[in-house]
């Protein structure tokens, strides 16, 4: 089952520490229990992710890296786990830390984008 594939998400909070904001949006594409994104907008100019899936509750095990809008390369790593809302789209639960810069941890949500019909 591919849960992730061709899904858009965006942030919908995160914790003050974190560089991901309401303009950021994440691309999503899934082989198998590999998923990956491409993101950028806000404060990030491009990023990448990488996740596996984990089979007994469709969380993401994932490392992150972007470029924010001051030039730095920023790495980190996440434990993603999925909601599914009422209208059938995912929110994901996000416990995350920078692996660069001072190293500190937090918490985000992101929500899959509706797709214009």
């Amino acid at each position: 089952m591919s849960l992730y594939d061709g899904k858009t998400f965006r942030s919908a909070s995160n914790t003050a520490n974190g560089e991901v904001g309401a303009e950021t949006l994440f691309h999503y594409h899934q082989d198998g229990s590999i998923v990956w994104a491409e993101y950028g907008g806000g404060s990030i100019v491009r990023g990448t992710l990488i996740a596996t899936v984990t089979a007994a509750d469709n969380s993401l095990d994932m490392r992150y890296q972007h470029v924010n809008r001051e030039g730095e390369l920023m790495t980190g790593q996440c434990r993603s786990k999925p909601e599914v809302l009422e209208d059938g789209r995912l929110r994901m639960h996000e416990k995350w830390a920078w692996t660069s810069g001072d190293r500190s941890e937090g918490e985000s949500v992101i929500e899959e984008v509706k797709k214009e019909s």
